[in-house]
């Protein structure tokens, strides 16, 4: 494996730490609405191309709360790893669900950077795996928390990405046809001026039908 192979939905491994109210309410790097919409889209990415997604929590009843409950939409049916340890890594529980996956790029999102993002990393990257962390899934207590975990994580060898990123790299080829349209679907509702970029390319070029909404359609 190496680091300038690039991510296949069958080398890649996502691990979703601590995206729980308690630890959001500390986030100062990202706007929070923000934070949150590009973690879902990062998720919904992962199902779409089927790749092992392991959710942990910390101390959720005690002090972090429940994870995000738009975050456990995309996987309702997925167990949640809880831990007590600020560093994922040191559970066994999620090691053993890493390990699993017989992958070893892992990717990370969560928070915060500078405490579980950073200790999860190092750890695993003690263990031979190869980290890959999505920048703007994860949000620390300051921006010069956040900036100064993510140098501090690059000068080791850890490898940033966006969620954009990850998706389209995953899909590679649009002749991929089987997740064509869940990609746009996801980037129509999550990417922002992009997205509708792709709503405006459907229908003015390719002269798609209007897509309606409980706010009504135009009239003429």
């Amino acid at each position: 494996m190496s680091k300038i192979e690039l991510l296949t939905p069958q080398n890649s491994v996502l691990l979703v730490i601590d995206h729980q109210p308690q630890m959001v309410f500390g986030v100062a790097n990202i706007d929070r609405q923000t934070l949150k919409n590009n973690a879902v889209a990062l998720l919904k990415s992962a199902k779409v191309f089927n790749v092992p997604t392991i959710l942990t929590t910390v101390e959720t009843e005690s002090f972090s709360g429940y994870m995000l409950p738009e975050l456990l939409d995309v996987f309702p049916q997925q167990d949640l790893l809880e831990r007590t340890s600020m560093n994922s890594w040191d559970d066994q529980k999620v090691r053993d669900a890493v390990a699993a996956t017989g992958r070893k790029k892992l990717i990370l999102t969560g928070l915060w950077t500078e405490v579980c993002i950073n200790m999860c990393a190092f750890s695993a990257m003690a263990d031979g795996y190869e980290l890959y962390v999505v920048e703007d899934t994860c949000g620390g207590t300051s921006e010069t928390a956040h900036r100064a975990s993510m140098d501090r994580m690059i000068q080791a060898g850890v490898v940033p990405m966006t969620w954009q990123q990850v998706l389209l790299e995953w899909q590679r080829d649009w002749a991929r046809k089987e997740t064509y349209d869940p990609t746009l679907a996801i980037v129509k509702e999550h990417s922002g001026a992009y997205g509708m970029g792709v709503d405006y390319a459907y229908t003015m070029v390719h002269k798609a039908p209007q897509r309606t909404s409980s706010i009504g359609t135009i009239v003429k």
